[in-house]
C-alpha cells in the first residue's frame, strides 16, 4: 500500500485540502482522508483531479492528421469537400500500414495523450487485416498491437474491435478503400474471443465491440454479434458510429424509412452499456429518446468541425438527463481542453447565449464540464475510473497552479481558468494505477516515442 498526498484535490463532494490517497497493490484506490496531516511525505503541490477518459480514439488517424487540409478537385455533380472526400485520404493513407507501424503510433498518441490529462482511452479499432484484406495469421493481431502500446505508454484501455462487413445500408458490397477492415460474425467472435482470454485479469484492460455504423453491418449480422458478445460478458460496452453526417441520415431514410438513432433505438434494446459516438443529427424525439434509454453520446468537437459533421444538440440532451463524454477520434487534436471548449462554445453560437451547459444558475462551467465528461467517459470505458473514491482506480492528474491564469485561484476557479483562458499545457503530474506515469510534465518514454514516430511519419509520407 502506498500513499499519495496532495494539497488540494476534487472529490465526488466537492473540493478539500490536504488529500490522502491510499493505493492497493492492484492500482485501487484504499481510502481519501481530506484535511490530514502528512507528518514525512512529501506533499504534491496542485490541484489533484480524476484523469479524463477518452471515449472515442483511431489512433492511427494522429500519423495522418492534417492530411486532410488540401481542397480536392472540382467535382461533376457539385458536392464540396466533405467527410466523405476525407474518408478517400484516409483509405488511401492506410494501404500499406504494418503492425509494427500501428503500434509505433498509438505509442506516441497515448504518451501524448497522459501528458494532456487523459488517463484512459476507448479505442475504437478497426484496421484488421494486411494490407490486400486477408487476414493476418494472429486475426487479433493489430488488436493485440494498441493493448501493448497502451501497456508501454501506461495507459488503461477500453479495446473495441470494430465490425464492419458492408459499404452501405442494406448489406451494399464495401469498396476496395474498406478491405482491411472487413469481418463476417465468426471471423470477428474470434479476435474478440482471442481478446478476451488473454485479458480477462488485466485491471488495465476492458474489451468491448464497436459495430463500427449501421451502413457497415445488416441487423442479422448486428444481433448476431450482440448475443455472441453476450455470452462473454453481458455487459460490455457497446459503441458504434451514428448520424454524424446527414448524408447518412437521408441513406438510412431511404433504407428502413428511419432515422438512424430512431431505427437504433428501435431494433436493439440500448441501455447504459451503448456509446453513441457522434449522433449529431437527431430530432427532438430521438435526442429525448437517447437520453432516456441511458446511451452515453460519445462527443469529439474538434473532429467533428474539423470534418464539417455539424454540433450535436447537447442543450437539450442535457436536459432531459443525458450523459456524454469526450475523445479526440482522428486526432487532428490531442487536448481535452480543446474539445470541452469547442463544446461549450458551439453551443453559445447556436444559443446565443453564455455558459449554456453550466446546469444552472451561479455554476462553474468548467466544473459541470469537466464532471459531465468523467461520467460519461467512465460510463463508455466501462472501467472503475472517473472519481477519486475507494475502489476505483488510482488515475489521476495534477494540474500546476503556480503559474497564470491559474495562479492565485482556487476551487472551481481553477477548471475555469485552464478550460477556458489557460493556452499552456498545466498538466503536472500523472498517476495511472498510483503509478506516476508523468512527472513536470515529462512522459519518461516521450523521447523514444517521438523517435520512433519520427521515422514511421518519414516512410509513410515519402512512400
Amino acid at each position: 500500500m502506498t500513499t499519495l498526498h496532495f494539497e488540494t484535490a476534487l472529490l465526488p463532494d466537492g473540493w478539500a485540502n490536504n488529500v490522502s490517497v491510499t493505493v492497493s497493490p492492484d492500482g485501487t484506490i484504499g481510502q481519501v482522508i481530506a484535511d490530514s496531516n502528512p507528518s514525512e511525505t512529501v506533499v504534491i503541490p496542485g490541484a489533484a483531479l480524476p484523469g479524463m477518459p477518452n471515449l472515442h480514439s483511431h489512433a492511427f488517424q494522429r500519423a495522418m492528421a492534417g492530411l486532410g487540409e488540401v481542397s480536392g478537385p472540382a467535382r461533376d455533380d457539385g458536392e464540396p469537400d466533405s467527410f466523405w472526400t476525407w474518408r478517400q485520404v484516409m483509405y488511401g493513407f492506410l494501404d500499406a500500414l504494418t503492425p509494427d507501424q500501428i503500434e509505433t503510433i498509438a505509442f506516441k498518441l497515448y504518451v501524448d495523450m497522459l501528458k494532456a490529462g487523459y488517463t484512459s482511452v476507448a479505442e475504437f479499432h478497426y484496421v484488421h487485416h494486411n494490407p490486400d484484406g486477408a487476414p493476418y495469421d494472429d486475426r487479433a493481431e493489430t488488436s493485440r498491437r494498441t493493448i501493448a502500446a497502451a501497456a508501454r505508454a501506461g495507459i488503461g484501455i477500453t479495446q473495441l474491435p470494430v465490425l464492419y462487413n458492408h459499404g452501405g445500408f442494406g448489406g451494399q458490397t464495401p469498396t476496395d478503400g474498406q478491405r482491411r477492415f472487413l469481418n463476417n460474425a465468426d471471423g470477428f467472435i474470434q479476435i474478440v474471443s482471442a481478446l478476451y482470454a488473454e485479458n480477462a485479469d488485466n485491471p488495465h484492460v476492458r474489451i468491448g465491440i464497436a459495430p463500427h455504423s449501421l451502413r457497415a453491418v445488416t441487423p442479422e449480422l448486428l444481433g448476431d454479434v450482440i448475443n455472441a458478445l453476450n455470452g462473454f460478458d453481458a455487459k460490455a460496452p457497446i459503441h458504434i458510429h451514428i448520424a454524424e453526417q446527414m448524408k447518412e441520415v437521408d441513406d438510412c431514410l431511404a433504407w428502413s424509412g428511419q432515422r438512424p438513432v430512431e431505427w437504433l433505438l428501435d431494433h436493439q434494446s440500448v441501455d447504459e452499456r451503448w456509446c453513441l459516438i457522434h449522433a449529431t443529427h437527431m430530432t427532438d424525439a430521438e435526442t429525448d429518446a437517447m437520453a432516456k434509454a441511458g446511451a452515453v453520446a460519445g462527443l469529439c468537437p474538434a473532429t467533428e468541425a474539423n470534418l464539417g459533421d455539424g454540433i450535436f444538440p447537447a442543450v437539450r440532451f442535457a436536459e432531459q438527463g443525458g450523459i456524454w463524454g469526450i475523445g479526440s477520434d482522428s486526432h487532428i487534436s490531442v487536448n481535452m481542453k480543446e474539445e470541452l471548449r469547442w463544446l461549450e462554445y458551439g453551443q453559445r453560437l447556436i444559443h446565443r447565449q453564455r455558459t449554456v451547459l453550466a446546469g444552472g444558475a451561479e455554476r462553474s462551467t468548467g466544473r459541470a464540464l469537466y464532471e459531465a465528461a468523467l461520467n460519461g467517459g467512465t460510463r463508455a470505458c466501462a472501467r472503475p475510473i472517473g472519481v477519486l473514491a475507494e475502489g476505483r482506480r488510482a488515475d489521476l492528474i495534477v494540474l500546476n497552479t503556480e503559474n497564470t491564469p491559474l495562479a492565485g485561484r482556487s476551487g472551481d476557479a481553477l477548471l475555469d481558468a485552464w478550460l477556458f483562458a489557460c493556452d499552456a499545457n498545466p498538466v503536472s503530474d500523472v498517476f495511472v494505477g498510483g503509478k506516476q506515469v508523468v512527472s513536470d510534465g515529462i512522459h519518461a518514454k516521450q523521447d523514444k516515442a517521438e523517435a520512433d514516430m519520427r521515422a514511421v511519419m518519414e516512410k509513410l509520407i515519402s512512400g
